[in-house]
């Protein structure tokens, strides 16, 4: 298999010596992910961004002179279910890294097992803003906060929208109820006007009483947190009940499996994510090029996220010159990764800051990128 090379400053290539008092087979990372139910879509984006990853590195030799293996565990999403596949992972699978678990509130619940068993955890996509501040020794974030979202992207919301009124739709969990609570936040600071706030669960298929409720107070914006299979099911009950307004939030709003499920009833959508596959520069234009040879279709933020996440976990492995979780973990504080979308650090909560976030506009099928800001430390 071969791949264009992505040049990354700050990669440090250490010989094979440095690994010699380590076992001599695979270096295994444990991934949670959702591979079934409502966030499937999302999970299996993910996984294929990893594994692209992991096989780039293969090629050119692995870690030490050591194959890369991934270990994936369905998590559905579920704090239980997240928690049950790290116990799996750790303790049968022996992995002394972690990467998931998606949903903000899995991801919670498998902080408590990494802090348990002092394993380092990467969540590469949950953004619920609080979860680097529990004070968690072993965990670190390479991914975009709600907060941080609606900071940068609010007022040009605003603006642009011709925003008075809004109602806030979200799944019923912690990352929709903390999307809706930071953009409500920051408009209402605006001058814009609450009329609305509504949860689903995950899974919904029937958003007729919501949405009778939306028409009726008809506000100049609804924004919506939302993955791709409720996404897309709510936009077109949306467009089917005839409302015309303006529709902007967080998830999986510019992915292409959300644009291909939904068709023209995407056209004029707002959203504010981490990536989308038309950003500019070399970095992300190989990325966009190998994953398009090896899976015939164009990269999400999901897609994204895996394949940044892999990587940013396999350089503090190779930094640490071990696959010991202290030494993994302490190698994770001096990340200096360059991705196809921007410059990845950490802070000493583990939260990531560096890369690029983007607010796009999706016109005609495709995503016009409208704004795009890196994100400043903490």
């Amino acid at each position: 298999m071969k791949f264009i090379t992505l040049s990354i400053s700050g990669l440090l290539f250490l010989n094979s010596a440095a690994f010699a008092a380590q076992p001599s087979g695979p270096i295994r990372i444990g991934v949670i992910q959702p591979l079934t139910g409502s966030v499937a879509y999302n999970g299996q984006a993910y996984v294929r961004g990893a594994r692209l990853a992991v096989a780039q590195r293969n090629a050119s030799g692995g870690i030490g002179g050591r194959q890369v293996e991934l270990q994936i565990e369905d998590g559905q999403c579920q704090p239980a279910n997240s928690v049950n596949a790290a116990e799996k992972l750790i303790q049968r699978n022996k992995v002394p890294v972690l990467a998931g678990a998606f949903c903000s509130s899995a991801t919670a619940a498998v902080m408590a097992v990494a802090e348990k068993y002092k394993i380092p955890l990467l969540s590469g996509v949950s953004s619920k803003a609080d979860l680097t501040e529990k004070g968690m020794k072993y965990f670190f974030r390479s991914a975009e906060t709600d907060r941080l979202m609606a900071k940068t992207f609010s007022k040009i919301l605003a603006g642009d929208l011709k925003l008075k009124t809004v109602a806030y739709i979200g799944v019923n969990d912690d990352w929709g109820r903390g999307g809706v609570e930071d953009f409500e936040k920051y408009l209402n600071e605006l001058g814009v006007k609450s009329v609305m706030k509504e949860y689903f669960d995950h899974g919904t298929t029937d958003y007729y009483t919501l949405l009778t409720k939306l028409r009726a107070l008809n506000p100049d914006g609804v924004f919506v947190a939302a993955e791709t299979q409720d996404g897309s099911i709510l936009v077109k009950q949306l467009k089917e009940f005839g409302i015309e307004t303006k529709v902007f939030g967080v998830g999986s709003w510019a992915t292409s499996d959300f644009i291909g499920l939904t068709g023209e009833a995407s056209e004029g959508i707002y959203a504010a994510v981490p990536y989308v596959s038309n950003m500019k520069g070399d970095r992300n234009e190989a990325f966009v090029e190998n994953y398009q040879k090896q899976y015939k279709q164009l990269p999400g933020k999901y897609d994204a996220s895996g394949y940044n996440s892999m990587n940013i976990l396999m350089q503090a492995i190779e930094r640490a010159g071990s696959d010991q979780p202290e030494k993994i973990r302490d190698a994770l504080y001096k990340t200096d990764y360059e991705a196809p979308n921007g410059h990845f650090r950490f802070t000493e909560k583990g939260e990531g800051y560096g890369f690029d976030t983007v607010l796009v506009q999706i016109q005609g099928g495709k995503t016009n990128v409208i704004t795009q800001a890196q994100t400043d430390k903490p």
